[in-house]
């Protein structure tokens, strides 16, 4: 969701973009091609279709590359990104995930 939400934010089209992520499942599922098969599929079996067909909006708009960085590692930026996450995560004011809750 985080990719999502940052990528909705965008104001042009056409960018070249890098995402760093610690998590391999979505680094790999855009990289190794595996999202644009289970489209092929229409998700079946997926869980976070919802989530996979909002991206590939956002992806059509862009030139995206993600890039896999170790979590809870060395990493100064995914390190403040997780204390950000799990701040919010034990914040009493979160948001329901309409998607997946409804």
């Amino acid at each position: 969701m985080a990719v999502i939400a940052a990528l909705q934010l965008l104001k042009r089209d056409h960018l070249n973009i890098t995402i760093y992520s610690d998590s391999a499942y979505v680094v790999n599922s855009v990289e190794k091609k595996w999202v644009f098969g289970w489209v092929k599929k229409d998700f079946a079996g997926k869980k976070n279709a919802d989530l996979w067909k909002l991206f590939l909006e956002q992806n059509k708009k862009h030139n995206i590359k993600f890039v896999w960085v170790k979590g809870h590692a060395a990493n100064k930026w995914n390190n403040r990104c997780d204390e950000l996450a799990t701040a919010a995560a034990d914040g009493k004011h979160l948001l329901e995930d309409t998607g997946y809750e409804g």
